[in-house]
């Protein structure tokens, strides 16, 4: 089995602070970033950063969905690390300041992958396929913030 890695980034016109504070509000905020490959969202433990424990399926293609019951902490500053409890995936949103008033928003998501050729096909196409997802969050979010 092989790491899958799937990155995306976006620079927003919004401070640090003001981006990581939308990520980190699981009960606000979050639910109206996620795209319709998201559904059953619900925060099951606390809502604001680390401590939180929320659940959602995602959908990544007609035939997969994925059942994620997400564990969130914040290991540094502007960092926060969604850990599932029921597979090897890791997400982890890292914002850093981008000139004035600006921030780098940068998700990367890792998992270990099938073996053989459907893990040939698995770390071919799902980086792509994830990483349109988290574009459409990360557009969601710039919208969000640049109020």
């Amino acid at each position: 089995m092989a790491q899958v890695e799937a990155t995306t980034e976006r620079v927003v016109a919004a401070d640090a602070e003001k981006v990581f504070d939308a990520l980190a509000d699981y009960r606000g905020t979050r639910p109206k970033l996620l795209p319709e490959h998201f559904s059953e969202y619900e925060v099951r433990e606390g809502g604001d950063g680390e401590g939180t424990l929320v659940h959602w399926k995602l959908q990544a293609t007609s035939k997969r969905v994925r059942d994620c019951l997400m564990e969130v902490s914040e290991p540094t500053d502007g960092e926060l690390v969604e850990k599932d409890r029921n597979s090897s995936m890791v997400t982890t949103w890292r914002v850093t300041p981008a000139g004035e008033g600006r921030s780098r928003v940068v998700v990367t998501t890792t998992w270990k992958g099938a073996g053989g050729i459907g893990g040939f096909f698995e770390r071919t196409f799902a980086p792509k396929g994830l990483g349109r997802i988290y574009d459409a969050v990360l557009a969601r979010l710039a919208t969000e913030v640049e109020k």
